[in-house]
């Protein structure tokens, strides 16, 4: 990604005697010494464990205008399916769920795919699965890049609607066509789901959000249907936890976020977890896991080689560095949300 020389040039740093920091422009200084706003009431999710050693945070909201029509054309469309099937990511299976999304659909059969799952931990994976089964929804683990478990879909499809097939062909309907919405947030395996699903690319698929714009119909295989719908997220995230999640993931925008702020964030849950894989990729040692989490940052750059004129740590690079392979699983499989 390109960086910006003046920006380095214009970053002061920021540091606080045994505290993590990250640089802060001088709006950002301003908007630090704004009153508190009061704390919003978090999410009921067990998180393991929630980011919270770091002095700063930023408030992270992403909601495009498009995603108003799309919230509104969903609800229309509603009417032409027979179920709904929600993509949700394995890592975050709270956080990646959309509250509009469930309230709209809640009066059709659904099916949730929790997308990533090579990337999340098998074993709470496993208990998403059983916790989601007891809000009468059938959760299936997949992995559309590899299409593991894609070829469960269709089976728990025609297996949900058992019954409304049977009322069809009652009716005198011979061998109805069932529909299905696909539905999510963005950036959360919808295209690439269509295509690994209907053996062709035809969905356009990208690794960023935002990419689908339009309600798309594919044929998934005789007898079903598909409705593909853009991502859409929610205008105000209740807990800024969630928001965080979202923006490790790639949920979210990078250009909308301070990467390095966001990179120290995630480092504060990274050290807490301690995984082999993080550890072993950046050199670090149980030392080095004991500082504020922005001079570890500089260490991962130092270790990487990442210096900028004067022998200083490229903070910046390492930040994007990091995000990119804590994206890629380069880091372990972590999920960072669990059942209650």
């Amino acid at each position: 990604m390109k960086k910006t020389s003046n920006k380095r040039k214009n970053t002061q740093q920021t540091r606080r005697g045994g505290r993590s920091g990250a640089r802060m422009n001088q709006n950002q200084k301003a908007r630090s010494a704004k009153p508190m706003q009061p704390k919003p009431k978090p999410v009921k999710v067990k998180k393991a464990p929630a980011p919270t050693s770091s002095e700063h945070t930023q408030v992270i909201q992403w909601y495009p205008g498009h995603m108003t029509k799309t919230k509104r054309r969903i609800e229309k469309d509603l009417k032409l399916v027979d179920a709904v099937a929600e993509i949700i990511d394995a890592r975050i299976p709270i956080s990646s769920r959309n509250p509009d999304i469930a309230h709209l659909t809640s009066g059709k059969p659904r099916i949730v795919l929790l997308n990533k799952c090579d990337m999340a931990d098998s074993r709470a994976t496993a208990k998403w699965v059983s916790y989601l089964s007891r809000e009468n929804v059938r959760a299936i683990p997949v992995d559309c890049k590899s299409g593991r478990g894609v070829d469960k879909f269709v089976p728990v499809l025609t297996e949900l609607l058992t019954d409304r097939i049977e009322s069809y062909k009652a009716k005198g309907m011979v061998n109805p066509s069932m529909r299905v919405m696909i539905v999510g947030i963005p950036n959360v395996g919808k295209s690439t789901f269509i295509n690994r699903i209907s053996k062709k690319t035809k969905a356009v698929s990208a690794d960023r959000p935002g990419v689908t714009r339009g309600n798309q119909w594919f044929t998934v295989s005789k007898g079903f249907e598909m409705l593909d719908t853009p991502g859409v997220l929610w205008p105000k995230f209740d807990d800024q936890t969630v928001g965080e999640h979202l923006a490790f993931t790639g949920a979210i925008k990078s250009e909308v976020m301070d990467t390095e702020l966001l990179a120290v964030r995630l480092l504060d849950l990274l050290k807490e977890l301690n995984t082999s894989e993080f550890t072993e990729r950046y050199k670090l040692s149980e030392e080095d896991l004991s500082v504020p989490s922005y001079e570890l940052l500089e260490k991962i750059a130092r270790n990487r080689g990442m210096l900028i004129s004067g022998g200083e740590a490229d903070t910046e690079r390492a930040a994007y560095t990091l995000l990119d392979e804590f994206r890629a699983a380069k880091l372990g499989r972590i999920t960072l949300e669990l059942p209650q």
